[in-house]
């Protein structure tokens, strides 16, 4: 079962984006660095999330997904990786198998058809 569907939105840099979301009274729920930058950030309000990484973290996060990463991609949280794993159609591009991330999170990253990274995690419970 699906829990949750965040979208990611990659970009070159992420300072120069947060002032809109300030704005908009989104608050930063985690930030991760990336050199002397931000490589990653969450940004929350209520029921509303957004993530924001920069092409250079995901590269270094992971060069195979980093290659052809589009401007966005879906992060979607589910409750039991596995059972989704069974039901990835055939002709879908897996990019990577399993993964164990910092976060705590197993997950499996997809390519759709249309060229879009589709990450599927499952978090330590």
């Amino acid at each position: 079962m699906i829990k949750k569907l965040t979208p990611v939105l990659v970009v070159e840099a992420i300072e120069s984006i947060l002032p809109l979301w300030d704005a908009l009274g989104f608050q930063r729920t985690a930030e991760v660095p990336h050199g002397d930058r931000l490589g990653f950030v969450i940004l929350q309000s209520g029921a509303a999330e957004l993530m924001y990484q920069t092409f250079d973290s995901v590269r270094a996060d992971e060069p195979r997904v980093g290659q052809t990463f589009g401007r966005a991609g879906l992060f979607i949280e589910v409750d039991d990786l596995e059972m989704i794993a069974k039901r990835v159609p055939k002709g879908i591009e897996v990019v990577v198998e399993r993964r164990k991330t910092f976060y705590g999170a197993t997950e499996m990253i997809l390519r759709d058809a249309a060229g879009n990274t589709v990450v599927l995690a499952e978090m330590e419970k």
